[in-house]
């Protein structure tokens, strides 16, 4: 029932923004190792439509150009983060009185290194897990967002196609890279995760760099 409720929140973002897809395009990260033959064939076909172009500079990027972090777009009562850990987690506990929204804890089986995290919900244990923008949003804002609407940068910023809970110290240390400076280290999941990207920045029209470009080739040929 809870995934019901938040797959018909994630549609009616759909209607809010007309981007469409949304709901569609939720599911988690860590569940599935590799995509199927079809997505990644159609990942190729993006790709090699995407715009090829060098970084725009960084002058003028802040975080808040892309709207308050985990804003409730889909009006669901819980924020995207919560959103987030309750999608990608197992046997989540919620703070009570809150809807189900707040997670308390959880087990995330990381995708980006295959580990099982146990999360608990604490000043000294939430950045456990962290939620990772796969395409970043520096990154975007060098290769297009500068140029998006308001509305637009804080649909992306919170789209959960682009979003998945993982490990929180390899999301620092993936901070603002592309696929031409990082991948997860967990090989098996690599095909998936640059499927993904490709699927994020053919839907919001962000550019690719040619060693960027390179690179996600070369993942998607070992697929």
């Amino acid at each position: 029932m809870r995934i019901r409720a938040f797959m018909a929140g994630l549609a009616t973002v759909t209607v809010l923004t007309g981007c469409g897809g949304l709901e569609a395009q939720s599911t988690g990260g860590g569940k599935t190792s590799k995509p199927d033959s079809a997505s990644v064939s159609d990942a190729r076909k993006k790709l090699a439509k995407l715009e090829v172009k060098g970084r725009a500079p960084k002058t003028g990027f802040d975080r808040d150009e892309f709207g308050p972090s985990w804003a409730d777009v889909d009006r669901n009562g819980c924020d995207t983060r919560n959103d987030i850990l309750k999608r990608d987690m197992e046997n989540e506990k919620f703070k009570s009185g809150t809807h189900d929204c707040i997670v308390l804890s959880g087990t995330l089986h990381d995708p980006y290194s295959g580990k099982t995290i146990k999360f608990e919900r604490g000043q000294d244990t939430s950045m456990d897990v962290q939620i990772d923008h796969l395409i970043p949003l520096s990154d975007a804002w060098q290769k297009g967002a500068q140029r998006w609407t308001a509305t637009k940068r804080k649909e992306f910023a919170n789209d959960p196609l682009n979003l998945l809970a993982v490990d929180g110290p390899l999301n620092g240390q993936k901070s603002d890279s592309d696929a031409a400076t990082w991948l997860p280290p967990r090989k098996a999941y690599r095909c998936a995760y640059i499927a993904r990207q490709v699927d994020v920045k053919a839907k919001y029209e962000v550019w690719v760099t040619s060693a960027e470009k390179d690179a996600m080739e070369t993942i998607l040929r070992g697929c």
